[in-house]
């Protein structure tokens, strides 16, 4: 199979058919073999309904329905399961991505080379009260992870050789991160390409407000902190325990150095649990233990639940079902 396309969604039930029929004839038009894999996650309006329609009128719709929310990384790593193409192809449910992408996309994975190509949205219709944010996002993104010709590391439109999707654990709020989770792999051929964006013509956006900013900051620092020391927790804790540890010998040595002074020289002494030292010592070392346990149980404990990708599937469509 030449292409899987994975689609996300939660309450797009007007736009889906159109979506469809939109892809379906781009897919024809070039000759492609391929698959639409619809991931419902736990939509509340007739968005189900809708893929189990279209189901019956093409062999080419699978589905997949979640019991209840769990959001768009847990959605695109069930859809990455599923997938069968070459190369799969995500794009967000909103009619915002363009399927006249797609043959480029796949051209530039089959043809260039690349492991994944992410779209670039130069041009928005998005509000100010996303853009901007998402600016600053995708900056610090270029910082922290080294790969500095995405402008756009959130954009939904991206394409992918199937090995990347099949080795790399989406999970969390992590699909922002994609092209670094694919970097981290060892996937490393990463491009993109400027693709047209158009305005929201049904509903409005899931994913607006304060949080998704904050989050996405976290999430960054997150998966900075696991790539770098997600293997080696000891070199970090271990680290930062030996300073404290070193401060809290440096106090002891000022508190024993001042005490024999004044023992020597016939100085009246006051009592060791005056001195600040004495706290400076006993709280950094009672930190620098507690770090270095920190990282022995980072190096024994297993940085990934064997559950953390275990979500509620209530239905799923095959092909030919």
């Amino acid at each position: 199979m030449d292409i899987s396309v994975v689609i996300p969604l939660f309450n797009e039930e007007e736009s889906l058919p159109e979506l469809y029929a939109w892809i379906e004839r781009v897919m024809k038009a070039n000759g492609f073999s391929y698959e639409v894999i619809f991931v419902n996650d736990g939509s509340t309006d007739s968005s189900w309904q809708v893929i189990n329609d279209l189901s019956k009128k093409s062999e080419n719709v699978k589905g997949i329905k979640f019991r209840r929310n769990y959001g768009k990384s847990p959605a695109l790593y069930c859809g990455f399961k599923e997938a069968q193409g070459d190369v799969v192809i995500t794009m967000d449910a909103d009619l915002q991505d363009s399927p006249d992408e797609i043959p480029e996309l796949y051209r530039m994975i089959t043809e260039d080379g690349y492991d994944l190509v992410s779209g670039y949205k130069q041009k928005r219709y998005d509000p100010i009260s996303k853009t901007i944010p998402t600016k600053l996002f995708n900056a610090t993104a270029r910082k922290i992870s080294g790969i500095k010709n995405l402008h756009d590391f959130n954009c939904g439109l991206k394409a992918y050789r199937k090995d990347v999707v099949k080795n790399i654990e989406v999970y969390g709020e992590m699909h922002r991160y994609i092209p670094y989770l694919a970097k981290n792999a060892g996937f490393d051929k990463i491009g993109e390409k400027v693709v047209h964006h158009q305005a929201r013509k049904y509903g409005k956006s899931k994913f607006m407000g304060l949080n998704r900013f904050v989050n996405g900051y976290l999430d960054l620092l997150t998966l900075w902190f696991l790539s770098t020391f997600g293997k080696k927790p000891m070199h970090v804790f271990g680290f930062l325990g030996s300073i404290m540890f070193f401060i809290g010998f440096v106090a002891v040595l000022i508190i024993g150095g001042t005490k024999l002074y004044h023992l020597a020289n016939g100085i009246p002494q006051r009592l060791i649990t005056d001195s600040p030292w004495f706290y400076i010592a006993l709280t950094t070392m009672l930190i620098g233990t507690q770090l270095f346990l920190a990282g022995f149980l980072g190096d024994l404990i297993s940085r990934s639940s064997q559950n953390r990708n275990d979500y509620q599937i209530e239905e799923e469509i095959r092909c030919g079902n």
